[in-house]
């Protein structure tokens, strides 16, 4: 296991699976049987997760919307989505605990970082749920942030396609794969890794990012493993 502590940082539109919006309960199966694979080898594991399947706050600013108002509904968003992996977590015999920015005991505990990292050395899953509990942040740059305090070895980001790129696989069929990249590269290839911020926490911090195709069976185990999955960033 060459990852002991990871922080695994999923979207919300990876939970809507085949949908148009909301939640698929397959997909969120499949995501907890790859969580455990990683959990029963003794990886520690840490989760973010957005809210896009539900509301985005961006999209509701433009149209009209509050901005700090959007922020907060998508907040809420990554609870909802929050609970619903934890629910198949511990479907799948996995002990969680779900851990907010913003206060709402009856659903969640208070994000504290020392309960956090003892609930992780318990060999319990921690989600973290409400972004960095502030507008104008995303879940990229709160999974940075996360991951930061937890000392945790890497961000797995968790994608539906199997790298890093220098154009839109999806869109382009001849784009190029990156399998590793230096943080210097990604600022010089204008390459979309993460928001900015969330990406200067990472570098200032020496955190590897490694982007891969969480929708593969078995790779979130050979990540952990150390197997050359997805595209590496790096010093």
């Amino acid at each position: 296991m060459k990852y002991e502590r990871i922080l695994l940082k999923l979207s919300g539109e990876a939970l809507m699976g085949n949908r148009q919006y909301g939640i698929d309960n397959d997909r969120l199966k499949e995501y907890a049987a790859e969580i455990k694979k990683v959990v029963d080898i003794g990886c520690q594991v840490a989760i973010v997760i957005g809210g896009g399947n539900i509301f985005r706050g961006l999209a509701g600013a433009a149209t009209g919307m509050d901005r700090v108002q959007g922020d907060y509904m998508g907040m809420l968003a990554t609870v909802i989505n929050g609970m619903a992996l934890q629910g198949a977590l511990e479907d799948a015999g996995i002990f969680t605990r779900l851990q907010s920015a913003i206060e709402m005991d009856k659903v969640a505990e208070p994000f504290i970082k020392r309960k956090a990292v003892r609930h992780l050395e318990k060999g319990r899953v921690v989600i973290f749920g409400a972004g960095t509990g502030n507008p104008y942040f995303t879940t990229d740059t709160a999974a940075t942030l996360r991951a930061i305090e937890i000392d945790a070895d890497v961000i797995l980001k968790g994608t539906r396609v199997d790298g890093i790129y220098d154009s839109d696989p999806e869109k382009n069929s001849d784009a190029v794969k990156y399998h590793s990249l230096t943080y210097s590269e990604v600022y010089e290839k204008d390459l979309k890794v993460m928001d900015m911020t969330a990406f200067t926490l990472s570098r200032e911090n020496n955190l590897p990012i490694i982007v891969f195709d969480m929708n593969k069976e078995g790779n979130l185990l050979k990540v952990v493993q150390g197997e050359t999955i997805g595209t590496l960033v790096n010093l």
